[in-house]
């Protein structure tokens, strides 16, 4: 199926796995890029020197295009986006809005700029800036979201840009997919859908908890890092939900010793990406300090199996999804299972 995005990152077909962190590294990426989608790895829980060395073993693995998701925010942005012009990485995403600095930068070395975005007015921000597409997650997305539905959100943007536009947040089949295109989208991007693969390295009792997760399991709190998260509803989100504000920042000054301790970050550029954040995003220093909760309560989950202790975002997609493909499989499902929607909406529309 030939789209604006396939066109732009030449890929086979419209879908793109979104840059996860903790779960998008260099064994699902591979996977998503060799069954013909884009794969993104997720760099915001890895070094400068743990994104390079993953860009290689993703490139040992396959030669079809990948990308590289990006914190814009981060004290170190500048250092990443010299790595992925160095290793020639195809495509730069960021979850938020990049400089005009950095996608000049990137677009000079031809890399291509997708940045994701959760209000028309940042994705008419960033279409200004130069930006080659954007996705744009709705509501139903996990993560850090925002209350706009997909599918009200969606066309919006797309009216508003001249750039190609990935629907995010709910996606998970061919139906999907015709959905997205119909609202004028280029492509779709699924986070949760691929999670939950057998090429996923997600613990399998993580993936468990996914599978037997109904639509009402899955829930946004703000008492991970103070901003709405939508993740599965746990017992552990419960405890954190009923906690006060001082446990909660306590929790936090904990976290971020361990995040320095993982990521190798020294304190003080922690303080700098912290000022950053503040300022981009317009949060108070309790949520700058929250934000440390996030990669270690993540990873406690997708990297160790701790779903006592840790925390799984999710979209609510998870509610309707009981089996684990291989990659191949689910982008070989997604596109037949789309075909044959187009096909019946043609006939119907033939018929007399």
């Amino acid at each position: 199926m030939r789209t604006a995005l396939t066109d732009l990152v030449g890929v086979r077909h419209p879908l793109v796995q979104t840059g996860m962190g903790w779960v998008a590294g260099p064994r699902l990426v591979s996977a998503v890029a060799e069954a013909g989608a884009l794969g993104i790895l997720g760099s915001a829980t890895m070094t400068p020197d743990g994104l390079r060395a993953a860009v290689r073993k993703v490139r040992s693995r396959t030669r079809q295009p990948f990308g590289v998701n990006l914190r814009a925010d981060a004290g170190d942005a500048r250092e990443r986006v010299d790595i992925l012009i160095e290793e020639g990485v195809r495509v730069a995403s960021f979850a938020l809005a990049p400089s005009r600095e950095l996608i000049a930068r990137l677009k000079d070395a031809g890399v291509v700029v997708v940045p994701s975005v959760g209000a028309r007015r940042h994705a008419e921000k960033v279409a200004a800036w130069g930006a080659d597409a954007v996705v744009v997650q709705g509501a139903e997305g996990g993560g850090h979201t925002g209350q706009v539905a997909t599918s009200v959100l969606l066309p919006q943007v797309v009216d508003a840009v001249g750039i190609p536009v990935v629907a995010a947040g709910g996606f998970r089949d061919g139906r999907g997919l015709v959905a997205a295109l119909a609202f004028g989208a280029a492509g779709v991007a699924m986070g949760t859908r691929f999670l939950l693969t057998a090429d996923s390295t997600v613990p399998d009792a993580v993936k468990a908890a996914y599978l037997a997760a109904t639509v009402r399991d899955v829930t946004v709190t703000t008492k991970v890092d103070g901003l709405p998260h939508r993740m599965l509803r746990t017992p552990f989100v419960a405890g954190l939900e009923r906690s006060g504000r001082l446990g909660g920042l306590v929790r936090s000054l904990r976290h971020a010793a361990a995040f320095r301790a993982l990521s190798g970050t020294g304190w003080a550029a922690m303080v700098r990406d912290g000022l950053a954040m503040r300022h981009g995003r317009e949060l108070t220093w309790s949520q700058v300090l929250m934000a440390a909760n996030t990669p270690v309560l993540l990873r406690a989950a997708m990297v160790d199996g701790r779903t006592d202790v840790g925390v799984m975002a999710s979209g609510q997609v998870a509610g309707v999804i009981d089996d684990l493909p291989t990659c191949a499989e689910l982008v070989g499902r997604v596109m037949a299972e789309a075909e044959e929607v187009l096909a019946a909406l043609r006939a119907q529309a033939a018929a007399p």
